[in-house]
């Protein structure tokens, strides 16, 4: 069948697509060439939801700070005050 080991010729996959549907289900990604080239993969619905899932994002920058992995890190973090520069005006 094609270039990959789960290729089907579009003809093939046409005539036979239940068994295309089942081995996608079973086996994982098929791979569908056409006039040679590898030109869709049939993959199971699951696996599609997986691949195009968005990130889930947090609701606010408060949110996202406390779920971070260095939400409980013990950085001091000290700053000398700045009490601005002179200016000629």
């Amino acid at each position: 069948m094609g270039t990959h080991p789960s290729a089907w010729q579009l003809q093939t996959a046409k005539a036979r697509f239940s068994e295309l549907f089942r081995r996608a289900r079973a086996e994982g990604p098929q791979w569908v060439t056409r006039h040679g080239a590898e030109a869709v993969v049939v993959i199971p619905a699951e696996q599609y939801e997986q691949l195009t899932k968005s990130p889930r994002r947090p609701t606010s920058l408060a949110h996202f700070l406390a779920k971070s992995p260095l939400a409980r890190a013990r950085v001091k973090l000290r700053r000398a005050p700045d009490y601005g520069r002179p200016v000629d005006l």
